[in-house]
């Protein structure tokens, strides 16, 4: 059995120990909070929750650490902290910052003989393997990605922290003409703000945040600058009713042209529709844990991306299951 620890107890943390129940190689050893733990009540039986405070003592009764915090100020400081003591899996989805964490977790991983996967998800992660195998094979082309219509967790983590929101939800929206360009096989040029569109639900503490958390919102790199962005302040109870789920999806596709005179288009997509962001994503970060319990184990250090992972690694099954039934 392959021993899983969990930090951070919230969609994504839930997400993920409802998917080591599906997996019966893997066991949930320990989740840990920054909450009170006594405040934290979990699904699987006999699985105890502690504080953040005491992760270190569990250094070998784990074997794989998948750690569930935001992307804007958990992970940049907990991957590379806790790749110290455990073999760690995480979904850091700030595009442009995967470079620098990348570094920054290979230094810590490396040096204390562990193996990491960072950015694990469907965008960073399967969307990326998807953009990497149609580039690679359609040389002469372009790629176009869409996310949602969905709720982005990232996003709505990111804007929760904004001084005086209470809650939030954000949703990604494709732009309905920029997807059908980027079907027609005709390559255009299409701009980041011209392929999304993002709306934010927020819930206030008091309604005199408003003008400041708006600015903040549509001024914050990296995540809402560069698109056209609506922001609604509603009430809590409004959230709770219209925006309770957690869906999302999109879609990567590839187009090129191929032949002596590229006289033929094709092109490819890949696409997902989720109920449950958190779960999905949760099932990435599992089929990840399983591989880095391998890859250590074969004696790789370091860290990696789903680029970096054979994906035989991912799978529970034999090679001859592999070879027989999936090639």
């Amino acid at each position: 059995m392959i021993r899983i620890g969990i930090c951070g107890y919230g969609n994504l943390g839930k997400g993920v120990e409802s998917a080591i129940k599906q997996n019966d190689d893997l066991e949930l050893v320990a989740v840990f909070t920054r909450r009170n733990p006594a405040d934290l009540k979990i699904l699987t039986p006999n699985v105890k929750v502690y504080n953040i405070s005491e992760i270190e003592s569990f250094k070998d009764k784990i074997d794989v650490m998948i750690l569930c915090g935001g992307s804007a100020t958990d992970l940049p400081k907990q991957t590379p902290e806790l790749a110290k003591w455990f073999n760690v899996i995480d979904s850091f989805d700030t595009h442009a910052n995967i470079y620098n964490h990348y570094l920054n977790v290979d230094k810590a991983s490396k040096a204390n003989d562990k193996t990491a996967i960072i950015s694990v998800g469907w965008d960073p992660g399967m969307f990326s393997l998807n953009r990497l195998y149609a580039s690679s094979v359609l040389v002469d082309g372009k790629d176009y990605t869409f996310w949602g219509k969905g709720v982005s967790q990232g996003h709505s983590d990111a804007i929760r922290r904004i001084e005086g929101v209470l809650d939030a939800k954000q949703y990604t929206i494709p732009v309905e003409e920029a997807l059908i360009g980027a079907r027609s096989g005709n390559n255009p040029d299409l701009t980041t703000r011209q392929k999304h569109t993002r709306e934010c639900f927020v819930v206030l503490k008091d309604e005199s945040y408003a003008e400041k958390v708006e600015k903040k919102i549509k001024e914050m790199p990296n995540y809402f600058a560069d698109y056209d962005t609506t922001v609604h302040f509603i009430s809590l109870e409004e959230l709770k009713k219209n925006h309770s789920g957690i869906p999302h999806g999109g879609f990567v596709i590839r187009s090129g042209r191929t032949g002596w005179n590229l006289e033929n288009k094709h092109v490819i997509e890949y696409s997902l529709k989720l109920d449950s962001n958190p779960e999905f994503t949760g099932s990435v970060l599992v089929a990840y844990a399983r591989a880095c319990y391998k890859m250590n184990k074969e004696g790789i250090r370091g860290c990696n991306t789903v680029m970096d992972v054979a994906p035989k690694y991912l799978s529970n099954l034999s090679t001859e299951e592999i070879l027989k039934h999936l090639v």
